[in-house]
């Protein structure tokens, strides 16, 4: 049997600018690689890239089919995230896990997890 790894994702962004400064405000720390079309975010070795469809002449179309998933510490550190974020999905109890979406500045889902103590 193959063995895989998913090492990245991507997400189509409307403003590169907008997007990078979104995502450093929240990862609290630099884009690793800034670039027009494509830059990249390095999450302790997981390429999360933010891609400008538009300058590459590519449709996209929106929608919560693809829920990035990024997982923290602790719960005082989810709900400190996500004080100043659009929530999509409230904070909720499921199983072992809290969990909400929140909206992030180019209009795509994001999931934020954390384990129940």
């Amino acid at each position: 049997m193959a063995k895989y790894n998913i090492g990245s994702l991507y997400l189509c962004v409307e403003d590169m600018e907008r997007a990078i400064r979104f995502y450093e405000n929240f990862f609290e720390q630099a884009v690793t690689e800034r670039d027009d079309i494509y830059s990249v975010f390095d999450i302790n070795g997981f390429r999360l890239g933010l891609f400008a469809y538009r300058k590459m002449n590519e449709e996209h179309t929106w929608g919560s089919n693809c829920l990035p998933s990024i997982h923290v510490e602790n719960i005082d550190i989810l709900k400190q995230k996500i004080g100043n974020l659009e929530l999509c999905f409230p904070l909720t109890k499921i199983g072992k896990n809290w969990v909400t979406e929140f909206i992030d500045s180019e209009g795509n889902h994001i999931e934020l997890t954390t384990a129940v103590s």
